[in-house]
């Protein structure tokens, strides 16, 4: 049986999102704050970002240390997720005003959207439309992915009926669904909120609609109101506007954020910055509440492995089986899956070793319809 220390690991397929909003809402600050760079500029203008910064974040997992500890790794690897700062969008970027067209095309490119709304006042901050309305805002932005969408749809539309009449079954089911899409675009409502059939969801993805992107929504605050804010949203009329919104209306999820304190708190050493939080009573930095929003966004899961040489967190999307899972760390493993030894984080932890829980009952062997949970700890066994 061939061992997981003799075999290199497989290259993980990084997952990308997009951060996007109206010109001067902090956006690149919050990108250069959340993968600790310096990479976007971040002036008091618009269309300050014209070519996309990209940037790899570490999902922050605190079950890395703990669990390295007991097995004795010497490094930890935490999952990751690319984000990607693209240029502001003005109202007619669906027709080509401002950069328009090049924020769609980048937008198209993401897994998921992070729109940021700006939820402050500040003289000194221009706002493109001259006064600050998160909601406003959200739907200049809605309203743009959907026209996008909808000018895509006609277009394609056209092609498929001479497709559907020389007899293409693919292009009739395609045309079925866009009947359905079509007046409901035109309603000004996204695609990502039109009830479909698990069929017609898996023909959706071949559209590759801007307003299909899962959303999360960052809302700015200033410095002196992210700690209110983050206890009691109410405290912050613009916050407690966006949070009602998008539940209402996309039943999407919603953080606080104050980008100029996570800009602060990326220039401070990992001490440094708890503390600095814990002076402002806060738990923790908005960023690392948008990283794992945007995790949950994109229906994502971690299980890890832990031995003497690394202790690792891998990424797979919720659902996926034992192999599936296997072959995230090398495609030897799925192909000869025999089975995997599985143990909850929390149990194994508490048992104290591996060696302990498996005296205690706590490990069970899984086979191939195993459908591997956050946070299992997983020993697979192979042949090849």
């Amino acid at each position: 049986m061939a061992s997981q220390a003799n075999l290199g690991y497989r290259p993980l397929l990084m997952l990308k999102a997009g951060i996007v909003g109206l010109p001067n809402v902090g956006k690149s600050t919050l990108f250069n704050a959340v993968t600790r760079t310096r990479k976007a500029q971040a002036e008091n203008y618009p269309f300050c970002t014209i070519d996309p910064n990209i940037g790899v974040v570490n999902v922050p997992d605190d079950r890395l240390s703990p669990l390295a500890a007991m097995t004795g790794s010497p490094e930890t690897i935490a999952t990751a997720i690319e984000f990607v700062d693209i240029a502001g969008l003005v109202k007619g970027a669906s027709e080509g005003a401002g950069l328009g067209n090049q924020f769609l095309a980048n937008i198209r490119e993401v897994d998921a959207v992070v729109q940021v709304v700006r939820c402050f006042e500040n003289d000194e901050i221009i706002h493109e439309l001259g006064s600050v309305d998160p909601i406003r805002d959200i739907e200049i932005i809605n309203t743009e992915l959907i026209l996008a969408d909808l000018a895509s749809m006609q277009k394609r539309r056209t092609s498929r009926e001479k497709r559907a009449k020389g007899g293409d079954k693919e292009a009739a089911r395609e045309l079925a669904l866009m009947e359905k899409l079509l007046p409901h675009l035109e309603e000004g409502k996204p695609a990502l909120a039109l009830e479909l059939s698990s069929e017609e969801d898996l023909l959706l993805r071949d559209f590759f609609l801007l307003s299909a992107k899962r959303t999360i929504f960052a809302c700015n605050v200033a410095e002196d109101q992210f700690a209110g804010a983050l206890e009691n949203p109410e405290q912050n009329s613009m916050v407690a506007r966006v949070l009602e919104f998008t539940t209402a209306s996309q039943g999407a999820e919603a953080v606080v954020i104050s980008a100029l304190i996570e800009e602060e708190l990326g220039s401070l050493e990992a001490k440094e910055a708890a503390e600095f939080l814990a002076d402002m009573g806060v738990p923790d930095s908005g960023a690392t509440a948008l990283i794992h929003g945007v995790y949950r966004l994109l229906n994502l899961r971690t299980f890890l492995t832990s031995n003497e040489k690394e202790t690792h967190a891998w990424t797979i999307a919720g659902g996926t089986r034992a192999p599936a899972a296997a072959g995230v760390i090398h495609t030897d493993f799925q192909r000869g899956f025999i089975s995997a030894e599985v143990c909850p984080y929390d149990e194994l932890v508490e048992s104290g070793s591996r060696s302990a829980a498996r005296d205690a009952g706590k490990l069970r062997i899984e086979g191939k319809d195993y459908e591997v949970q956050d946070g299992d700890v997983i020993e697979f066994r192979f042949n090849v």
